[in-house]
């Protein structure tokens, strides 16, 4: 008897370290494809690398807003309407492991009932192409409406803003000069290169009045959706241990679905060449040694259609502080 259970347990103590093993193996077969993946590319050595380390931790401060101004005439009255979203303060935080990433983020604002708006920033670097992708889902949008020699105010809660930007870029000279190094520090640019960029850009956003709204201001319904091409240029800065980013894309717009409905009565809006959307992008980083570093990133998508007499101008803006830690 006493055999039979040493044989058993033998058996199963077998049966765990085989278990161990190939879990070993297989965590040592997807770290090496995640290395190899990692490691490739068809970048100049001279110019871009790699960080030594596998593992990086980062801790974020992010700032964002939206903001609409527009000029129009209702019944032959000029109407000028400056609105802005509260500005949005989170807190996140972010593990990459030989590329692949998962964050996490707080809003001390809607955790104290203080500001309820919504929004999600997804972004994708690699040094020849990257896309950014943002949506915002907001009540906070107030502001002033001049309708000739009257002012009226919009409080907070009388508009809901809906609002999509998704914006790309291809690099030219992507061997030399890495969009990663200066907003996720997944490489790091060497020495000072620079590119010419093609790129697209939609921006897109719906406003409309809510319940809370007087009645008086009436059934409002407007809809901006507009799709542009374009190109640009971008320029890393390296001066020691500090990275410079600076570029801008200008595209122009070349579909549109905008209109205006109010009490519904609707009005589409054509498309007035030219009309732009810019997108402008900064950053600062700071390699305090191979292991920590510090910056800070800035992205504006500027959006604006109409004519002289007949515009309107959609900003939507995000900025980021950051230190990080490589293991």
């Amino acid at each position: 008897m006493g055999k039979t259970v040493f044989f058993i347990l033998m058996l199963m103590l077998g049966n765990v370290a085989f278990a161990q093993s190939k879990r070993e193996a297989l965590r040592g077969r997807v770290d090496s494809m995640l290395q190899a993946n990692y490691t490739k590319g068809t970048y100049d050595t001279l110019y871009i690398k790699r960080p030594e380390s596998k593992l990086m931790l980062k801790l974020k401060g992010n700032l964002s807003g939206n903001s609409i101004h527009a000029k129009n005439t209702v019944d032959e009255n000029n109407v000028l309407t400056k609105l802005n979203t509260d500005t949005r303060a989170t807190l996140s935080a972010g593990v990459n492991y030989l590329g692949l990433s998962a964050g996490l983020a707080i809003n001390p604002g809607r955790l104290s009932g203080k500001n309820k708006d919504f929004e999600i920033n997804l972004n994708g670097y690699a040094n020849r192409f990257g896309v950014e992708a943002s949506y915002q889902l907001s009540k906070t949008l107030s502001g002033d409406v001049d309708y000739n020699a009257d002012k009226y105010h919009l409080d907070k809660g009388f508009l809901r803003l809906a609002s999509v930007s998704v914006t790309g870029y291809y690099a030219f000279n992507y061997r030399r000069f890495s969009y990663p190094a200066a907003f996720t520090q997944s490489y790091i640019q060497k020495r000072s290169a620079g590119s010419w960029l093609l790129g697209f850009s939609y921006q897109g956003a719906s406003i409309k009045t809510t319940d809370d709204a007087p009645s008086e201001m009436g059934d409002i319904r407007i809809y901006v959706g507009n799709f542009a091409i374009g190109g640009g240029y971008g320029y890393n800065f390296v001066a020691k241990k500090w990275l410079f980013h600076l570029s801008t894309q200008p595209n122009v717009i070349i579909f549109n679905s905008n209109s205006f409905k109010m009490n519904g009565e609707k009005r589409s809006e054509a498309l007035h060449f030219p009309e732009m959307i810019v997108n402008s992008r900064a950053a600062v980083v700071y390699n305090i040694n191979p292991k920590y570093f510090a910056g800070s990133t800035f992205l504006v998508n500027s959006t604006l259609f109409g004519n002289l007499n007949h515009y309107t101008r959609q900003v939507k803006w995000y900025g980021r502080l950051f230190v990080g830690y490589r293991l």
